[in-house]
Formats: structure tokens, sequence, C-alpha cells
């Protein structure tokens, strides 16, 4: 499983993002299946919300099993806590947490995102570094 964080998904659905052409490549060169947390399809609804027709096309995409919405038990909210605290510094928000937080439960180490700069710094307890896509032009 990969890891999408809200970034890749707003730049997929929206053609006038900057990112969208990468972001579109490195979907479709993906044969792993796909997961994230509500709290980054709330940021990408939230980011979407310009278009009706891009958040519905958002919709189709979960619909017919283009990525899996992995929920949150009350220890993996715990866990996102402690590492919002840990990097309150940068700051970390929730959709990053729940990510880091998912991905260390399920042991993820690949993260789709387009914050390389957070992820890159963001230490998870089973791997020394995540393995972030897509590479950076």
């Amino acid at each position: 499983m990969i890891l999408i964080d809200t970034g890749p998904i707003v730049a997929f659905f929206d053609a006038s993002d900057d990112y969208h052409r990468l972001c579109l490549k490195t979907l479709k060169g993906i044969n792993q299946p796909l997961g994230t947390t509500w709290a980054v399809l709330t940021e990408a609804f939230y980011l979407l919300g310009f278009s009706w027709k891009a958040q519905d096309n958002l919709w189709e995409f979960i619909m017919r099993g283009g990525m899996d919405i992995l929920t949150l038990n009350a220890k993996l909210c715990e866990r996102c806590r402690i590492l919002m605290k840990k990097y309150s510094d940068l700051p970390m928000d929730l959709a990053d947490g729940t990510l880091v937080a998912v991905a260390e439960h399920r042991k993820v180490e690949k993260i789709l995102t387009l914050d390389h700069r957070d992820f890159n710094i963001y230490r998870p307890d089973h791997v020394k570094h995540f393995t972030i896509l897509p590479a950076m032009p």
C-alpha cells in the first residue's frame, strides 16, 4: 500500500494545478493500492471546493476503488496526538499526523505527497524514513 496525501489528490483532480501532470503520470505508474484518511480527504474536498465537478470526480475515484479510506481507532488517534506534539515546531497538521500514524500501524513505507519538506523530517517508528513519491523535478 502507498498512502496518499492531500496535495497529489488535489493536483490529480485540478487540471490547472502546477503539479497536475506530474501527479497524473505518477498515479498511472503505481500498481499498489492507495490509502488515505478522512482528514486528508476533508482537506482535499475543501481545496477542490472551487469546482463541484472536481469534487464529484474525486467521489467517483473513491467509489470505483481508486483508494481506500483508512480509519483511526482510539490508539491511532492517541498516536496522532503524540506525533503532532512531537512535530509541533513544523507544525504537523492533522492530515499528516493521521498518515504517519496509519503508516506506522500498517508498516507502510511509501507516501505520495507534494510535501517533501515535512515528510523528509518525519521519522516513523517502523522505518528510518519514508520513501516519498513523486520525485520532484
